[in-house]
């Protein structure tokens, strides 16, 4: 499950995503649950480049006293039949998600499945890649309109690259890479039988992986002085 990524930088390179607009609004470098950024998508007869939040269930959006639950991926094999997603599949509410990396934990250093560290996947070119996902429109408590977005996976325990993400003995899973190639057919897609057969595994000789530990936490004491020196 890929639960975090590092966006395309909107003064970045944008050739690779040449049939939609650069986005107008700013985000941060990395896309956690919750946060904005763009994604492409089919508006009328053209695409768009939409801001949207990660997870296609927003927290602000799960009623009190319902468990919070994370909508950030969504499995290829159950998306029809899942409620938080089966009516943006079902409409074809298909979107692509750009960025530079995302991040997986591997487990290789521990085989006991207690420690992981963080790796960065992407192209072995360097291009930046996009995702396939899913979008919704939710009303805000304010009447104003936003969107939110989930990233469709597939099973990868048989890819070369993706099996070394996740604990030891759980289900190895991927996002799916579109290519350059079919990202006008992916949002164009007549039926949700077409937008299956796009949902396919990356070759991995055409990725490339590395460690990339999340920088270390500052000490909260310290955290605590700073914030008092400014009071």
């Amino acid at each position: 499950m890929c639960t975090s990524y590092e966006a395309n930088p909107n003064d970045a390179r944008w050739d690779v995503f040449s049939l939609f607009p650069r986005s107008e609004f700013d985000y941060k470098p990395e896309i956690y649950k919750d946060y904005f950024a763009p994604i492409f998508r089919r508006g009328g007869d053209a695409f768009e480049t939409v801001p949207a939040s990660f997870g296609i269930v927003p927290r602000r959006h799960i009623p009190p006293g319902v468990k919070v639950f994370d909508t950030m991926n969504a499995r290829s094999e159950s998306v029809a039949e899942k409620r938080s997603f089966s009516v943006a599949w079902k409409n074809l509410q298909l979107c692509l998600i750009p960025c530079l990396w995302f991040y997986e934990p591997n487990y290789e250093a521990d085989p006991a499945g207690k420690k992981s560290v963080r790796w960065r996947i992407g192209m072995a070119n360097s291009n930046p890649l996009a995702i396939a996902g899913l979008w919704r429109q939710w009303k805000e408590a304010d009447g104003s309109l936003s969107l939110a977005f989930t990233m469709l996976t597939v099973n990868s325990d048989e890819h070369q690259l993706m099996k070394r993400f996740h604990k030891p003995g759980d289900e190895k899973r991927s996002v799916v890479i579109v290519p350059p190639t079919q990202y006008g057919d992916w949002l164009s897609c007549g039926s949700p039988d077409e937008a299956r057969s796009f949902l396919q595994l990356y070759p991995a000789e055409a990725m490339r992986a590395e460690p990339y530990p999340l920088p270390p936490r500052k000490p909260k004491a310290a955290a605590d002085d700073r914030t008092q020196s400014l009071l």
